[in-house]
């Protein structure tokens, strides 16, 4: 298994560790674990439309839709064009219990806990949704979480099953990084950032950070990272010397 990165670094005034979560912190993609999880306990009627999910998917394949409708698409039909956020909360509750149990690469928690040591403020940057990422990201100990939004044009009780703005990927993704850095008062100059993805798309954010890790890579970004000098990990070895 390849050690926590601790590499000494000079002082600064901020210094902030961002990761991505599935695939890099988990083992597999929690989205549509998500979505089955909650019709499994609320609605298992809704199973029957798994296969009109995967027309859905299809369709994103071919190009006709794009990732913010096809994450729409399958929440409306897994959960529900209208759910109410109390009735839903216990359920991310559980699925986070359950991803945290038996979903996560301990390398990664490894690496959580060396950059917490270290002094990091650790951000968890991710496409998922709010509505169980938060419940992730506090059993992690994470202090900040940047993640895709769902419309609550009700207040707080109730979710529509549509994006409300960008879904958090890609560039998308490192714009809310760069707002978020803005809201903190923290200067590219005052910060040390490292920044850990498994996947290309992530490159900006990469490209962005004082040390880039290619975490577990997909093909992409495994070609991609040492072109552009990145460390490359594999995070699925078992803890462990």
């Amino acid at each position: 298994m390849d050690d926590p990165l601790v590499t000494a670094i000079p002082d600064y005034a901020h210094r902030v560790a961002v990761y991505d979560m599935d695939r890099t912190i988990t083992r597999s993609g929690t989205y549509s674990g998500f979505l089955i999880h909650v019709a499994r306990r609320r609605q298992q009627w809704r199973l029957l439309l798994l296969p009109l999910v995967g027309l859905a998917g299809a369709a994103w394949s071919l190009r006709l839709i794009d990732r913010s409708r096809l994450k729409a698409i399958n929440l409306r039909l897994l959960v529900g064009k209208r759910f109410r956020r109390a009735e839903i909360a216990p359920l991310a509750e559980s699925y986070a219990d359950k991803v945290v149990a038996r979903g996560l690469h301990p390398a990664a928690l490894d690496q959580l806990a060396a950059d917490r040591e270290a002094g990091y403020r650790l951000l968890l940057a991710t496409a998922s949704f709010h509505l169980y990422v938060d419940a992730i990201a506090r059993r992690l100990g994470i202090d900040d979480v940047l993640a895709t939004r769902l419309d609550e044009p009700d207040g707080a009780d109730h979710i529509h099953a549509r994006l409300a703005g960008d879904n958090c990927y890609g560039d998308a993704k490192f714009a809310r990084i760069s707002d978020w850095l803005a809201a903190n008062d923290i200067t590219r100059e005052a910060a040390h950032v490292r920044a850990y993805s498994d996947h290309v798309s992530d490159h900006p954010m990469l490209y962005f950070a004082d040390e880039a890790v290619a975490t577990t890579p997909s093909r992409g970004l495994k070609q991609l990272a040492p072109k552009m000098g990145w460390q490359v990990v594999d995070w699925r070895a078992k803890r462990g010397r």
